[in-house]
């Protein structure tokens, strides 16, 4: 029997590629009339990246995901990078009417004294339409929608803080949040001219 690495390498190589192309399809048709978009993306899940996920440990020990192929929801993920904050709204409303959403949140720091990751995410399940040809696709992808400034500070984040190898001093933490500060007071002042100039 196949261990979960090689299945999903199967299913990286065979069906992975035909949902991600349609979904992608699917949803720049959805927003054929929005105007502020600066990218549509939607990519699976690298299988490094998916088998780190899938050998993740509980604190007792025990690993998190049973069935991993079922259980991790992100094997196809979607981003929309809008250009202001006014845009997100009603481009979540489109893509609600178009897909079943099981989850959403919207991501912001736990104090308003903080500032770090930004961004609404979803989890929609894939139309059967998409995934009927196949007897074990996933079921569920991701999608996440962003502005400019929240795409590019989570991936300088992501990057340089997070994937650090080594801890940041108390100086390179305040850099991290400065920036943070920075691109969310740029959101929010074009956030202001765009109603300003748009009356």
């Amino acid at each position: 029997m196949k261990g979960v690495r090689e299945q999903y390498i199967e299913r990286y190589e065979k069906i992975l590629p035909s949902i991600v192309k349609d979904i992608n399809d699917d949803i720049m048709e959805i927003l054929d009339n929005f105007e502020r978009i600066d990218r549509v993306s939607v990519r699976p899940k690298s299988v490094d990246k998916f088998f780190n996920k899938a050998n993740k440990k509980n604190d007792d020990g025990s690993l998190k995901y049973t069935d991993p192929l079922s259980q991790i929801q992100d094997q196809i993920g979607a981003r929309i990078i809008c250009f202001y904050l006014q845009d997100v709204q009603p481009i979540s409303d489109e893509i609600s009417k178009n897909y079943h959403s099981i989850e959403e949140v919207d991501l912001i720091p736990e104090s308003e004294n903080e500032f770090g990751y930004f961004g609404k995410h979803f989890v929609f399940s894939i139309p059967p339409n998409f995934v009927n040809k196949y007897q074990e696709p996933p079921t569920l992808f991701e999608l996440q929608i962003k502005t400019l400034y929240q795409h590019a500070w989570s991936e300088a984040n992501h990057d340089l803080a997070y994937k650090a190898e080594k801890s940041l001093t108390t100086d390179q933490k305040r850099k991290i949040a400065f920036t943070a500060a920075q691109s969310w007071g740029a959101d929010q002042i074009f956030k202001e001219l765009f109603g300003d100039l748009s009356n």
